[in-house]
């Protein structure tokens, strides 16, 4: 079982950062891929980034060089760091585990932090 929870988020003008984190419960966080996904409302979640057990990083299009995800298996925690935030990254921010690298399928999702980004 793990339990995921995030923090940090909030309100940040455009062009502003933010970090993101996911503190993970549980002995067996290092096998899981993490990932990090969005949703507004009305809308499917969708993929952000992700980071493998293994170190290896993938991220949507629209994150691409803004947003880096990390890892500190030490500390059981992931990380998102996010730069030159765009209104349209406004979303609840969720963190999420899964042992499927292609992400067909996940096992854990944390509760959700809002993230803002004003005009």
């Amino acid at each position: 079982q793990v339990q995921l929870v995030e923090s940090g988020g909030g309100l940040v003008q455009a062009g502003g950062s933010l970090r993101l984190s996911c503190a993970a419960s549980g002995r067996t966080f290092s096998s899981y891929d993490m990932g990090w996904f969005r949703q507004t409302p009305g809308k499917e979640r969708e993929f952000v980034a992700a980071i493998s057990w293994t170190g290896g990083t993938s991220y949507a299009d629209s994150v691409k060089g803004r947003f880096t995800i990390s890892r500190d298996n030490t500390k059981k925690t992931v990380y998102l760091r996010m730069n030159s935030l765009k209104p349209e990254d406004t979303a609840v921010y969720y963190c999420a585990a899964s042992r499927d690298s292609r992400w067909l399928e996940t096992d854990y999702w944390g509760q959700g932090t809002q993230v803002t980004v004003s005009s």
